[in-house]
C-alpha cells in the first residue's frame, strides 16, 4: 500500500488524513495517509526518513513550505511563482517534485461556487504566501484586473511586478483601494485574529461575491463585515482546503476525486456552517 502524509508543526489539527482517505475510498485507490509532527529544527531529516521508509508523496503545512520549496529537486511553474510547495512527489528516479496546489484549489473552489473571474475585477486582500501562492492560477482566468492591497504598500507592489507578466495586476495599500470590484477574496490572517482588514466600504456592491480563505464555526469577521453591506455571495475557504487536497491527490495518483461529497462529509464532521 502506498504511503503519503501531511507534515506540519502542529499538526494534529490537520484534517487531511480524513478528506484523503474519502478521496482513496471514492477512487477506489489502496493507499494510507498519515500526519508527521516534524521537529522544527529538522524538518529535512523527518522528510528524508519518511521517503526511505516508502513514502511516496506529501503535503507540507506550517511552517515548512518555504524549506519544502528549497529542498525539491525540480519545480512545476506555479510552485516557483508561489515561493513555496505544499505537495511533493517522489519522482521514479529517485528525484523530488514540488508543487504548490494552494491556487488551484482556491479557484476549482470559485468555480464550484459559480463565481466568475474571466473579465472581472478582483479584489485581493493581502501579498503574503496565501496571496503569492494564489495569484498565478487566478491570473490564468484572465479577470480584466486584479488590486492586491496590503497593509504595507511595499509588499503588495512587489507582487504586482512579479506577476505581471500573467496579466492586468497592481498594487496598493488598504487606504488607496478605489472603486468596487466584481470579487473580494481576503488571503489575509486578519480572521483569525478577529480582525477586520482596514478597507472602504465602497469597494462592496451587493452584486460583489466575496471570499474568505479562512474559515470556522463562526462566520469570520470579514464575511460579517460584507453581510453587513448587503453582500448575498459569501463564501468561506473550506472548500479550498479540500481543492488543494484534490489537486495533490491527482498529481499523486492520476485521478482527480470529485470534491462536494467529501466537503459536504467534512463540514458536517467539523460541525460548521454551509455557504
Amino acid at each position: 500500500m502506498d504511503r503519503y502524509a501531511v507534515f506540519g508543526h502542529p499538526i494534529s489539527h490537520s484534517q487531511s488524513p480524513f478528506i484523503h482517505g474519502l478521496f482513496a475510498e471514492q477512487t477506489e485507490q489502496a493507499l494510507s495517509y498519515e500526519r508527521i509532527l516534524a521537529p522544527l529544527d529538522d524538518f529535512r531529516g523527518s522528510l528524508t526518513c519518511f521517503w526511505r521508509q516508502g513514502g511516496k508523496g506529501c503535503n507540507v503545512t506550517v511552517p515548512f513550505k518555504t524549506e519544502a520549496f528549497e529542498m525539491a529537486d525540480e519545480l512545476t511553474e506555479r510552485a516557483r511563482l508561489a515561493g513555496a510547495v505544499n505537495t511533493l512527489q517522489l519522482l521514479p528516479d529517485g528525484r523530488v517534485l514540488g508543487d504548490n496546489t494552494d491556487g488551484a484549489g482556491l479557484v476549482s473552489d470559485l468555480k464550484r461556487l459559480g463565481v466568475e473571474l474571466a473579465g472581472k475585477r478582483i479584489l485581493l486582500l493581502g501579498a503574503g504566501g496565501a496571496a503569492r501562492g494564489a495569484l498565478s492560477p487566478l491570473l490564468a482566468e484572465q479577470p480584466a484586473e486584479i488590486l492586491v492591497a496590503n497593509r504595507t504598500r511595499t509588499k503588495a507592489e512587489q507582487l504586482g511586478e512579479q506577476f505581471a507578466h500573467l496579466g492586468q495586476i497592481q498594487g496598493c495599500d488598504f487606504g488607496e483601494i478605489t472603486g468596487s470590484f466584481d470579487v473580494i477574496i481576503n488571503s489575509t490572517s486578519a480572521s483569525l485574529q478577529g480582525e477586520m482588514p482596514a478597507i472602504p466600504a465602497s469597494a462592496c456592491r451587493s452584486d460583489t461575491q466575496v471570499y474568505d480563505m479562512m474559515y470556522g464555526k463562526e462566520e469570520t469577521v470579514f464575511l460579517a463585515w460584507a453581510r453587513s453591506l448587503g453582500v448575498q455571495s459569501r463564501f468561506d475557504g473550506l472548500g479550498m482546503l479540500v481543492g488543494q487536497a484534490a489537486e495533490s491527490f491527482y498529481l499523486w495518483r492520476g485521478v482527480l476525486p470529485r470534491v462536494t461529497p467529501v466537503l459536504s462529509a467534512l463540514r458536517a464532521k467539523m460541525e460548521l456552517p454551509s455557504t
